[in-house]
């Protein structure tokens, strides 16, 4: 998520943990700090595009890392703020500014480590866009609140309130992922389409319009399909337009020895395409963006026979035209079945 998302959840927990042990300022900017310590190993350079990708959200997202690392931070802060006989209480307000941070993460798409050093399976659940206002409002105007009213009991209870809200809106992205899920399945069905694996993710800033990107069985190609939960009933053959695209199989099987090619496809959990452009051999990831324009997309080789790896990788990733793609967003939301742009 947002670092302005990580710092307000990072207040909040330290806040509702502190209680009127200490100055709900103090909490409060104390949590605000750790919620966003995890996040600067965006720093850290690994000399090629395609490594600070799959690097990030890594070590530093590391739930195990970070609780023992929670440890000394709460130490340090108790003996920084005069308040040692409460370090356990600073300790506690630590590890959740901390955990709840990659746990966040976790709720999008991108991929986060969580269980470093035992494993580095990315976690991505999918339900959030990494900016999502009806998510960050309520933690933000909790805490706000909260700082202002100073130790008054109507200062806890309106952090409270943020931190219910807030995760309650999670528990509904959750759910309404699904409920789209089992829409996009039952339209595939219905046009007779079979899967080999199914992505479902929000649109940008909200949980109402959605994204479906469909692998075909024979993961030669994939569909990519918007709904929204405002979209008028319909046959399920036509609940959502699927448009088709090649995955570029053929290029695949060619850059098959390249290690940022095995990377991506890995990382993305399958949900990748390869094409051919201006020379260079491209790899995208099919999870962040929308065709064409996808923001993880690598040059990684250029076209000669054979195949020349580029090294370092280069990033040619790019975003929709806010000018087209936010007015587009705002009719599909409403239920307008409109075509994405394109």
């Amino acid at each position: 998520m947002d670092s302005l998302s990580q710092a307000a959840l990072g207040a909040a927990v330290a806040v509702a943990v502190m209680q009127r042990r200490t100055a709900v300022w103090k909490a409060a900017a104390f949590g605000a700090v750790a919620g966003t310590l995890p996040d600067l190993d965006v720093f850290i350079e690994h000399g090629d595009p395609i490594l600070d990708m799959v690097l990030h959200r890594a070590e530093t997202h590391a739930l195990l890392w970070l609780t023992l690392f929670s440890l000394p931070l709460g130490w340090a802060t108790a003996a920084l703020m005069r308040e040692r006989p409460q370090w356990r209480r600073w300790w506690l307000a630590a590890w959740l500014a901390l955990i709840t941070h990659p746990l966040l993460d976790a709720m999008t798409v991108y991929g986060t480590q969580l269980f470093l050093p035992f494993s580095n399976h990315p976690v991505g659940v999918g339900s959030l866009f990494i900016i999502d206002p009806a998510y960050t409002l309520p933690l933000l105007l909790g805490v706000l609140v909260a700082v202002a009213l100073g130790r008054r009991a109507a200062a806890l209870k309106a952090n409270a309130v943020g931190l219910v809200l807030s995760t309650a809106y999670i528990g509904w992205s959750v759910a309404a992922q699904a409920h789209v899920e089992g829409v996009a399945r039952e339209t595939l069905a219905a046009q007779g389409v079979r899967v080999d694996r199914l992505l479902v993710t929000p649109t940008a800033f909200n949980t109402i319009a959605w994204r479906i990107v469909a692998v075909d069985e024979a993961g030669s190609a994939y569909r990519e399909g918007f709904y929204s939960l405002l979209d008028a009933p319909a046959p399920p053959a036509e609940r959502i337009a699927f448009d088709r695209f090649e995955r570029g199989n053929a290029l695949a099987a060619e850059a098959a020895g390249i290690d940022g090619v095995r990377r991506i496809q890995a990382f993305s959990g399958g949900f990748w395409a390869m094409a051919e452009r201006d020379g260079h051999v491209r790899i995208s990831d099919l999870r962040m963006g929308q065709e064409p324009t996808y923001t993880f997309a690598f040059a990684v080789a250029e076209r000669r026979s054979p195949l020349v790896p580029l090294e370092p990788t280069e990033r040619v990733g790019r975003r929709v035209d806010p000018a087209v793609g936010l007015p587009w967003l705002w009719r599909r939301l409403q239920g307008e079945r409109l075509p994405p742009p394109r």
